[in-house]
């Protein structure tokens, strides 16, 4: 098996969520953050053909970027990462799954209240303003018939703050302040349709090279009176 641009794309921005990963057999792989507040999950466009578990994926990645054009051939223990001519080949032995901290289903939201269309400047944009205020909190908010994204800090309420307005769908006279943590915003580079349910969790899925899913829990100074 070779692994396609898509896929090491996928593997490269799971490593930024948990260095572990417990891969089935198939097209599916999912991935979650040690301390469970958000959830990854990627259908490809290849297929692994039996299950594994990696310890350090970042290391994993490393590795198989060491050989060129690497084919890796898959064992019950071990997978074998050979280059193009063959003479060169790597040994990587797999980590036991049950040691291993992954998702064993997919989040379940139902009734999401607010949703909108969150593109790829405007999520670069939020990141980058959270860097140069030093704050982590995102807050979504009411504004007339449009959506007020902030970047703040909780902790200050006379805090520097960047705003920025977005098209966005919501109950009618609904009052809330749904808030992210920013350095949870571990997507991959896309355009990301977002649905947020006042019970805690946001919902974010992108369509392109491959279906990407996240799923973030809210911080719980979040507010809602629907």
């Amino acid at each position: 098996m070779q692994l396609n641009q898509t896929t090491m794309n996928v593997l490269k921005n799971f490593s930024t969520i948990n260095d572990n990963l417990v891969v089935s057999a198939g097209n599916v792989v999912k991935s979650m953050g040690e301390s469970r507040n958000i959830m990854a999950k990627a259908t490809l466009d290849q297929e692994f053909p039996s299950g594994f578990g990696i310890y350090d994926l970042g290391e994993f990645l490393n590795v198989v970027s060491l050989v060129d054009s690497p084919t890796l051939g898959f064992t019950e223990d071990f997978a074998t990462i050979s280059d193009g001519s063959g003479r060169s080949r790597v040994k990587y032995f797999f980590s036991d799954p049950d040691i291993l901290t992954s998702p064993t289903s997919d989040v379940k939201v139902s009734d999401c209240e607010v949703s909108f269309t969150l593109n790829n400047d405007t999520l670069n944009q939020l990141k980058r303003a959270g860097a140069a205020l030093g704050h982590n909190s995102l807050s979504i908010r009411p504004d007339g018939k449009s959506l007020k994204l902030s970047i703040f800090a909780e902790d200050n309420p006379t805090g520097n703050t960047y705003d920025t307005v977005i098209a966005g769908t919501f109950p009618e006279g609904a009052q809330f302040d749904l808030i992210l943590n920013i350095q949870h915003l571990k997507m991959i580079a896309g355009d990301y349709e977002v649905e947020v349910s006042s019970k805690g969790v946001a919902h974010l899925t992108h369509d392109a090279e491959c279906k990407m899913e996240y799923w973030i829990a809210l911080e719980k100074s979040s507010k809602w009176e629907g």
